[in-house]
């Protein structure tokens, strides 16, 4: 009697010894049933699998996608037999598609080796996409990039019109940003060829379930609801703290942590594989110097991965790492997916991590299995990311995780899936509008916004139309808009996507071998002879040709570290408010745990010199020195939404009694700096802090239309206004930013309709200055009492305001020098 497919399932997972988790018995259950859902799992947990032997099942049980002949059949003969292709698997990176590749494989050879895996990225050779053109495998693990190029083929509703399901990995990163929103609409234009797709969401870290399963499921009803399958496993967290010696001691302001160089080579020295997250590319590369300055033999078991890097030096590093070669690997967020690392042990994260997500996250690269326990030590660089890491750990365990906010109807995505569309078999006009308005981020389009993208493909919108190149699509005889053009086609799909780079450069030695790629501007900063840092070595800069930094090995002893746009991340609304919460703990002298503890000097010092804040308090600091007046205020909100709210307040004031002002932000507050004395009354009444006109004088205050023009590049870019060149003839960012802001100028003379530069206006206050914060955070302020305090001397807290203004002006020796002065005037004061 032949077994059934959830008995064969059964088998092999015995076979490795291995019981499924009710959550995944639940999940299997739910597939069967042709339901779609989201599976909302801790990362090690079994999410893969859960999802993955469910489509197995399912498939397996349709006669359609049985073995046809006898599985005695050898490979060639089972590949030439495979089914169709009938599972996709989207990843929002490529590293995590190839790890995702073995996992999904795993399974076949003894439940269905008449199935086929392959994938489909940008890494993928030129001879496997023939193949693939030829035959698409039964499962293909793809990006939401090359899935939109996928839908550009001519063919492409005979090609994917078969899709029964579609599998996004790791939806949490992929939802709350553009290409998440051009996932949204490639789903849309599957459902369409079959409406009976299933569809399947994976995540680890969500705050906003409900919206989640919405924005990937779209807004259109469903004949049987979603699901949500919550996998709750045995899984212990361990979150602790690397305690500094001498706390009371420790740097107030802080830099890259190099204080903690010791601490942390001897936690990697007494432990197993190690990760060594940071929190941007520049603080990774200074750390891994920093590492082999201590155990210089060390040198080839640690690495260094990060994605500017090249791809070649990326895979080898994730390889070694999970054969159990490497000791440890300082990395950034290219590492923070999940990637299956077993041999991972421990997982260090230098700074504070900002966010409970991200910090979740990372802790999951450490235990990558159920069962296994998953710790994160958290290595605070100052004595104010002691509090941090207290609040990081207290929002963990009562399971505060940031929401992920969908776009709302980016327009530049709908233009760019226009004349996707139109290259893939094309579309009448009202068809495309339903199927749009069916993506979630897209329900509140309205026609007149559909028609106005639709002009805008078709002759360029009322500025464009006199240059053919802007007319990308046409209406044939029968009304069905294609793109009539093959240089226009070819150019389009060269384009197709949604992230847009920094402008960077790639770097190469002078005998070719390629390094990596670093920003244009910093090597703008170079001249030849010039050393700098990168990819774990010193290099001796050479010249600039074709759009390739040429470099050598250098022989000098220092050099300076490249520094990518994109750096700093805010303090989330999470994280700020256990801050607070802890700082109102030792307000009233209760310092529980060891983070608070070995902070206590620090906080009593800023109790003694001015006041501690407060979630019902707002403090407000001001102080007179040789520079002139100071004001420090101390929201919490985060560094974009304190640079606008500065420059606000500095604009309030200034109409009243103009005035020169000097501006400081950083995740805790801001400070003004002024030549002339501050207007108390008007600061310590909160007109200043008022939402009245908050948007006009937000927009006056700052050299808004100079941010829309720097936004409304990628708008640009990504609406197919700019191409980027040929590849092995990219073209340099000077060149697209002249080329975007051509476009802006003329629109803003000749179009001011153009529904692309109201994006960028829109764009530039809901990224650039996080305006629904900022109006949160300016209400909130109206209901806390304010705490005004004149100091003597600059309190601990800002301190750090005060270092981020020098910073620009000083070297790091001067620096050092000058916050040594005001500490020492401080602890003078204290005493």
């Amino acid at each position: 009697m032949a077994v059934s497919p959830s008995g064969s399932v059964k088998a092999w997972l015995d076979s490795r010894g291995w019981t499924p988790f009710a959550f995944q018995r639940d999940a299997w259950r739910h597939i069967a049933e042709g339901r779609s859902g989201l599976l909302h799992a801790s990362t090690g947990s079994g999410k893969t699998y859960a999802v993955w032997l469910g489509l197995l099942i399912r498939c397996l049980a349709d006669p359609r996608l049985r073995p046809q002949g006898t599985l005695a059949a050898n490979a060639a003969q089972q590949r030439s037999r495979a089914p169709p292709l009938s599972v996709l698997w989207i990843t929002p990176m490529r590293a995590l598609a190839a790890d995702s590749l073995r996992a999904l494989k795993l399974p076949l050879e003894a439940l269905a080796p008449h199935w086929t895996v392959g994938m489909r990225t940008g890494d993928t050779s030129s001879g496997e996409r023939a193949q693939q053109d030829r035959r698409w495998p039964t499962t293909l693990l793809t990006t939401p990039e090359s899935l939109s190029l996928m839908l550009s083929r001519t063919h492409a509703a005979e090609e994917l019109g078969g899709v029964r399901a579609i599998v996004v990995d790791e939806w949490h990163e992929l939802m709350g940003n553009k290409r998440g929103a051009q996932l949204q609409l490639a789903i849309a234009r599957l459902k369409r060829w079959n409406p009976g797709l299933q569809i399947w969401g994976m995540s680890a870290t969500l705050g906003n379930l409900d919206e989640s399963i919405h924005a990937l499921m779209g807004s259109t009803p469903h004949a049987d609801a979603p699901v949500l399958v919550q996998g709750k496993v045995d899984k212990s967290l361990v979150i602790d703290t690397l305690i500094p010696d001498n706390p009371g001691k420790y740097s107030w302001a802080g830099h890259l942590g190099a204080r903690m160089q010791q601490p942390v080579v001897d936690e990697i020295a007494s432990s197993g594989a190690t990760l060594v997250f940071t929190n941007t590319r520049s603080q990774a590369e200074i750390w891994y110097q920093l590492l082999l300055a201590a155990r210089p033999e060390w040198a080839g078991t640690i690495a260094l991965h990060h994605s500017s890097l090249d791809r070649e030096v990326r895979e080898w590093v994730e390889l070694s790492l999970k054969e159990g070669k490497l000791r440890a690997v300082v990395a950034t967020s290219s590492l923070d997916l999940g990637v299956d690392f077993l041999p991972v042990e421990r997982v260090l994260q230098i700074g504070s991590a900002k966010g409970v997500a991200r910090l979740l996250q990372r802790a999951g690269r450490s235990g990558h299995a159920p069962g296994r326990t998953s710790r994160v030590t958290l290595v605070p660089t100052n004595t104010l990311e002691l509090v941090e890491a207290a609040g990081a750990r207290m929002a963990a365990k009562a399971g505060r995780i940031e929401k992920r906010p969908v776009p709302a109807k980016p327009l530049d995505v709908l233009v760019q899936h226009i004349v996707t569309v139109a290259l893939g078999g094309g579309f009448v006009p009202n068809d495309l509008f339903d199927e749009v308005r069916s993506a979630w981020s897209y329900r509140q389009l309205s026609r007149d916004e559909f028609d106005w993208a639709l002009a805008f493909c078709e002759r360029g919108g009322n500025s464009l139309a006199a240059y053919p190149d802007y007319h990308r699509i046409k209406a044939d005889d029968s009304g069905i808009f294609r793109v009539p053009d093959a240089g226009i086609a070819r150019r389009h799909r060269l384009s197709i996507g949604t992230i847009v780079g920094d402008g960077t450069m790639l770097v190469k030695y002078l005998r070719g071998a390629s390094i990596g790629s670093v920003e244009e501007s910093f090597i703008a900063r170079l001249k030849s002879g010039d050393c700098f840092v990168f990819a774990g070595r010193l290099l001796e800069f050479v010249r600039v040709q074709d759009m390739t930094a040429y470099v050598k090995k250098a022989e000098k002893n220092k050099g300076a570290v490249p520094t990518w746009n994109g750096g700093k991340m805010p303090l989330s609304n999470e994280m700020a408010d256990a801050v607070l919460e802890l700082m109102e703990c030792a307000a009233r002298g209760i310092y529980q745990g060891p983070e608070m503890r070995a902070a206590e000097p620090m906080l009593r010092t800023q109790a003694r010199l001015s006041h501690l804040p407060t979630p019902s308090s707002l403090l407000v600091e001001s102080f007179r020195s040789r520079e002139g007046h100071h004001l420090f205020i101390y929201p919490f909100a985060g560094r974009a939404v304190h640079l606008g709210m500065a420059n606000l307040l500095a604009w309030r004031l200034s109409r009243k009694q103009p005035n020169t002002y000097s501006i400081s932000t950083n995740d805790y507050g801001l400070e003004l700096l002024s030549v002339q004395p501050f207007d108390m009354p008007m600061v310590l009444g909160k007109a200043v802090f008022s939402c009245e006109d908050l948007l006009r004088d937000v927009l006056d205050s700052l050299n808004s239309s100079e941010l829309a023009r720097r936004q409304f590049r990628e708008i640009a870019r990504v609406a197919g206004l700019v191409f980027t060149g040929y590849p092995g003839a990219p073209k340099s960012m000077k060149q697209l930013q002249a080329s975007s802001g051509l476009f802006y100028e003329v629109f803003r003379k000749y179009d001011r309709d153009n529904q692309l530069l109201t994006q960028a206006d829109q764009e530039v206050l809901s990224q650039e200055l996080d305006m629904a914060r900022m109006t949160a955070a300016l209400q909130s302020i109206a209901a806390r009492t304010l705490d005004s305090v004149t100091l003597a001397h600059p309190s601990p807290l800002c301190v750090p305001l005060m270092v981020e203004r020098f910073r620009e002006k000083m070297t790091t020796e001067q620096l050092a020098s000058r916050l040594d002065r005001i500490l020492a005037d401080m602890e003078k004061d204290v005493a």
